[in-house]
This record gives C-alpha cells, structure tokens and sequence, in this order.
C-alpha cells in the first residue's frame, strides 16, 4: 500500500536525520513509516504510491480552505512570475499587514517573519527589552516553536522547572523559564506572588493546540491578564495556530481578551512559510531600525508568501467561520456518539475548526497531566487503521485535528463510518 513512500523513506535516512525536516514527521509517536505525499486538493491528499485520503492535518493548521485554493493557487503563480524574492520592499508586505491589524484587536503595527518559532522567539526578545526583565512564564504542554528560551516542559514534538526539553540549550537560560500548568489560574496566582517584578512576559496559546485541543476554563485568560497588568509584565498570546483559524481576530476576539503582543503564523501565509508577531505602535516602535530591540530577516516579507496569505484571508468572512463551526461539531459529535455506542471512553475537545480527541476514562483533559494519563498506545493502533482505510490524522496522540472549508458533509460522513470500523476493532 505505501511501497513508494516506504522507498522514499529509505532514501531520506542516508541524507536527512531521521529521514524527516519536522520530528513528529517520522511516526515515531504511532510506529511504523512516515507518508510521502505527492498533491492535494480541497480536503483530499495523495501520496506517492497514488493512494486518496481525506485530510485532517491540514498541513498542521494553515490550510484553512483545503489544498490548491484556487484564490492563493493564482496569486502564488501570478508573482511568481514577476519576483519570488526582493529582500527589500513590497506592496504586498503592506496589503497583509494591514489586513492583519485591521483584523486582530491586539495589533496596531505588526512585523513579518518567516515562521512561527521566529515570531516567538522575536517577540520574547522585545518583551525582555521592553521589560528590562529576563523571566519568562509559560505553560506546560504548550508549543512556542524550537527556540532556546521556549524548550522547557515544551509540547508537540517534545512533551520538565527550569530544565530544558533538549541538549544545546543552556540550563542558565532554561532557568529564566517558569512552566506551569495550563488552565491553573491559582498557580498562576502564586507565581506572581513569588516572582512578580521579575517576569517580563506571560506566553500562552489562549487555545493550547499541541497537547491536542484544550480550551481555556473560564477565567484564565482573564486572570492572566490582570496579573500582568498589576505587576508591569506583557501578555503574549501565541496564535500561530489559532490566528484565524477560529476566528477572524483569532481567539482574542472570541473570548474578548486582548493581549499585549500576538505571534501569527500558518494560516497568515495560506500555506507558506510565514510568521508575524505585533502589538501597539507603542511596544513594536522600540524594535529596529526605530528602537534599540534588534530583529531582522533576509526574507521576511517574502512576496510568494505575502501573495498567498493575502488571498487567504480575503476569503474569510463571518458565514466561513459559522460553516467551520457547523461542520466541526457535526464531525465531533459523531465521534463521541461513536465512542458511546462502542462503549469506548474518549474525550472530545473542539474549538471552530479544530478538535482532538483522547482515549480515557477522564470526563473532560484540560491539561498536559491529564494528557499523560489517556491511552496513546490505543491511538497508534487507532491512527494505522484510519490510515489504512483513508483517512489522515497527525501520526501523534498529542495534535489537534483540523476542519476546512472545504470539506463537506459527505467527507464527515466518510470519515465517521471508517471511524466507526475501527472502534469496533479497538
């Protein structure tokens, strides 16, 4: 069924480590050998020895409306013919970014990077400078890309305080991080208490989506925004996957709560790489070449990318996400129906457009604990069998699921009756 890719494979491990450029790639959270995949249209994709499959990755988030998005297809190839790179710049640069801080109620003025760790390694960096503070306060399980400072008690690829997640980063910096756990507002309470006037900056997913799909409880993003503001530290909401995925203004406008400085990434570049980071003119007028905060890149703004995610966000309006989030509850309450009938535990958790699921007994999993305590064993097993009949999940317990626009009822369908095959299996 997988020749081709199980050939590929072979070949990427004598030139690439791992034979994979992003570790969770490499299926070593579900056994066996990683899918090459070869195109993808709306919410199909293709691999290599030609097999279909219907998506639920969406290449990690950003493809909001399915592959080959007729809308980002033409502006992609349009400017490719004319420049696929300046390194000085463009019209586009300033056609995204305004559309950008027109629509997320944090940003007055927002800077382009090139992915999503650059954001947020960027943007702790300003929040220090700012701050003139060196701590740093994040959540366990919670992903803010690879960059030194964030590798602690990390999620996604490397799911302990002041330890860091991987060799290379210095135990002095990893110290300057405190980890706490997601959703415990009276941890957060306490170490405010006890560090205070030492934390320059909060960074949170306000949506945590790489531990799986788990939303805030009531009144913790709230709390976060009142102890920093009482104690002169910056919030900083890293919506690198939820920045218009659940919503035009991301979560900051869904649960009306406005952080200091926001990371973007993903769905900002309708499938290329692109990254953004903004807030205030204020804060963002002490980076360089206006403040002494020094940040740079050959090629953020890039053209393609710029082209790309404009045409992306100009498709969005109120009817997609209230389509986004009638398919998703459609998807996700055939799923806990499904576990029901199979006598199966599984805890469903979703947000417009993205959604995981866990197996446990647990009645809700609101944290990283929690996470650690579900079946990812069961999962692997779960994961080979849906694959095997087409259908695409992260090849990780600890990912979120994501819906597009693209896909319809009849895909859902799909998808639930194979799910339903492999629960009776399990």
């Amino acid at each position: 069924m997988h020749k081709r890719s199980a050939e590929a494979y072979q070949r990427a491990l004598q030139l690439i480590p791992g034979g994979v450029n992003s570790p969770v790639r490499a299926f070593k959270g579900v056994g066996g050998t990683p899918v090459f995949f070869e195109s993808g249209e709306g919410p199909f994709l293709f691999d290599l020895d030609g097999n279909k499959y219907v998506d639920y990755v969406a290449s990690w988030g950003p493809m909001l409306q399915g592959y080959s998005f007729p809308p980002v297809v033409q502006a992609v190839s349009t400017q490719a013919q004319r420049a696929t790179s300046f390194g000085a710049p463009c019209m586009l640069e300033l056609e995204l970014a305004n559309l950008l801080v027109s629509s997320v109620p944090s940003l007055e003025k927002v800077r382009m990077v090139n992915s999503g760790t650059e954001a947020t390694m960027s943007v702790i960096r300003l929040a220090r400078g700012i701050t003139n503070r060196d701590r740093i306060v994040k959540f366990t399980g919670c992903f803010h890309g690879h960059a030194d400072s964030l590798l602690v008690q990390a999620g996604s690829g490397v799911l302990t305080l002041g330890l860091p997640d991987s060799p290379g980063v210095p135990t002095a910096l990893a110290q300057q991080t405190l980890s706490l756990p997601y959703n415990d507002i009276e941890a957060v309470q306490d170490v405010f208490t006890q560090f205070g006037n030492e934390i320059a900056a909060v960074i949170v997913e306000p949506i945590a989506g790489n531990m799986g799909c788990i939303p805030p409880v009531a009144g913790f993003l709230e709390e976060l925004r009142t102890q920093t503001t009482q104690h002169g530290s910056l919030l900083i909401f890293d919506e690198v996957m939820t920045g218009f995925r659940v919503a035009l203004g991301g979560a900051q406008e869904m649960f009306k709560v406005t952080p200091d400085l926001t990371t973007l990434g993903k769905v900002v570049g309708g499938g290329l790489p692109v990254g953004a980071f903004g807030g205030s003119a204020e804060l963002m007028d002490q980076l360089a070449p206006l403040g002494p905060i020094y940040q740079s890149g050959t090629l953020s703004g890039n053209p393609l990318a710029m082209a790309g995610g404009f045409a992306l966000l100009n498709s969005l309006d109120t009817d997609f996400y209230d389509k986004l989030d009638e398919l998703t509850d459609y998807c996700t309450n055939g799923i806990r129906d499904l576990a029901k009938k199979h006598n199966i535990g599984l805890c469903v958790n979703s947000v417009c457009g993205m959604f995981s699921f866990n197996f446990t007994s647990q009645s809700r999993v609101s944290n990283y604990h929690e996470v650690e305590q579900c079946d990812s064993t069961r999962y692997a097993k779960f994961f080979h069998e849906m694959l095997r009949q087409g259908i695409y999940f992260a090849p990780s317990a600890y990912e979120c699921a994501f819906v597009s626009g693209s896909h319809t009822t009849l895909e859902i369908d799909q998808t639930l009756a194979v799910f339903d095959d492999v629960l009776k299996l399990l």
